[in-house]
């Protein structure tokens, strides 16, 4: 095998981390809400009930998390350049389409329904191609970097969101990301490959013992019979929803203390949601899946219920927020790398786009959800700490509900005692 086909795995890596620095767009949302809002307060285009501001990201979380399993499909049958190719376009499309309409229902097509379904289809493609460069005891840094590209992204599009909306106004903005993320995500879709029949990473050590099979393969069917699966969907959906529910509103909140530089916030918030996604996966390598995500939840309710005070008590405290919103990114961007990882070790690679696709949805139910209820409670109280709360609820009941995961290590350990006793007796 040549060295040219050796040394892909960087390469490919470094093209989906790419990808999801363009698709991460969605995290900067909180910002063109403030813009809409600005709208709807002036009389000035926007014609929205305030409850409904949230509507076009959360369809976008449930639309993106549903798709993923068409778009997973697609990866395993035809590859991740052409699958990333067509969430390219139609990412393109959502933004051109929404660029063009101030319509409450437009927003929600363009931007739910549309960008929603390319961003699956770009996301999709990029870490299942990379992991397999790699042997298995990468997986959780490998599937974290590539991720940490979809955090990150805010760094760069919440000042550059910011600028275009005060310079150009918000639909000429939208078309601006429009063109930029069709020719980006194609670009790069280029560089996307799945290794050669019978590869094998360099750095792959083979165990095999009478008791494990050398290379786990669930199907989908079989997979929804676990119990692992329910128990990760919920988790998935916790996780993620508390994480989406305060991306989703970062700007309102840090907007008291921050005033027009409340884009900041966001930005910031996308160094903890990419350092998140990077540090799970190299610690989840290290202790095990199951030991981080207990971690990782504990965590992310202290933050949740940290937070509650931080509102009422010191709402100008700008640096306590930004503090706060960083940590808060950096345990949720540690779910987008955990539970690929989860997936791979569970069900294996063969079906893993459908199947990490089907646990995805979690992700957008919880987005959606969490979302929408943040938005109400918040149009009728005037505060985010209702929301804090039932999180930070919502995420202890989870660190119990994690005892119930049967991890793959646990059940070979029990089954070689079981076997040793039978002997012995």
């Amino acid at each position: 095998m040549s060295d040219a086909i050796k040394n892909k795995g960087p390469v490919v890596a470094a093209a989906g981390t790419g990808i999801n620095l363009a698709l991460g767009v969605l995290y900067t949302w909180s910002i063109f809400k403030g813009a809409i809002r600005q709208s709807i307060e002036e009389g000035a285009g926007f014609d929205w009930d305030l409850a409904s501001l949230n509507d076009p990201y959360a369809v976008c979380c449930l639309v993106f998390a549903f798709a993923m399993i068409v778009a997973g499909r697609f990866q395993d049958k035809i590859g991740p350049r052409k699958t990333a190719i067509i969430g390219g376009v139609l990412v393109g499309a959502g933004f051109v389409w929404i660029s063009q309409t101030t319509a409450y229902w437009s927003w929600v097509l363009g931007f739910g329904v549309l960008c929603g379904t390319g961003i699956a289809f770009g996301y999709s493609a990029a870490t299942p191609a990379a992991l397999k460069w790699y042997p298995p005891n990468k997986t959780g840094r490998i599937s974290g970097f590539v991720v940490s590209g979809f955090g990150l992204a805010s760094v760069y599009i919440a000042p550059l969101s910011n600028y275009l909306l005060e310079e150009w106004g918000l639909q000429k903005a939208m078309l601006f990301f429009g063109i930029a993320f069709f020719f980006v995500v194609g670009s790069l879709a280029n560089l996307l490959r799945n290794p050669p029949t019978g590869y094998v990473p360099q750095g792959f050590v083979e165990r095999r013992t009478t008791d494990r099979p050398s290379e786990v393969s669930v199907k989908p069917l079989d997979m929804l019979k676990t119990r692992n699966f329910w128990v990760l969907w919920m988790l998935y959906f916790i996780g993620a929803g508390a994480g989406l529910m305060v991306i989703g509103s970062v700007a309102g909140m840090a907007k008291s203390s921050m005033g027009e530089y409340a884009f900041v916030a966001v930005a910031i918030m996308a160094v903890g949601n990419a350092g998140g996604r990077i540090a799970a996966g190299m610690l989840s390598d290290k202790i095990g899946r199951k030991r981080t995500v207990v971690f990782i939840f504990m965590f992310q309710a202290l933050m949740m219920f940290s937070a509650t005070p931080a509102i009422l008590y010191a709402p100008h405290n700008a640096t306590l927020l930004v503090v706060l919103a960083t940590l808060i990114g950096f345990n949720y961007g540690a779910n987008l790398a955990l539970f690929p990882s989860f997936s791979k070790d569970f069900w294996g690679m063969k079906s893993f786009g459908v199947n990490y696709g089907i646990l995805f949805t979690a992700w957008g139910v919880g987005g959606l959800v969490m979302s929408r209820l943040s938005q109400t409670l918040f149009a009728e109280k005037g505060s985010f700490t209702d929301s804090l709360l039932l999180a930070g609820i919502l995420l202890v009941a989870g660190v119990m509900m994690s005892a119930l995961i049967r991890d793959r290590k646990d059940e070979l350990r029990r089954a070689a005692r079981r076997k040793q006793g039978a002997g012995s007796a």
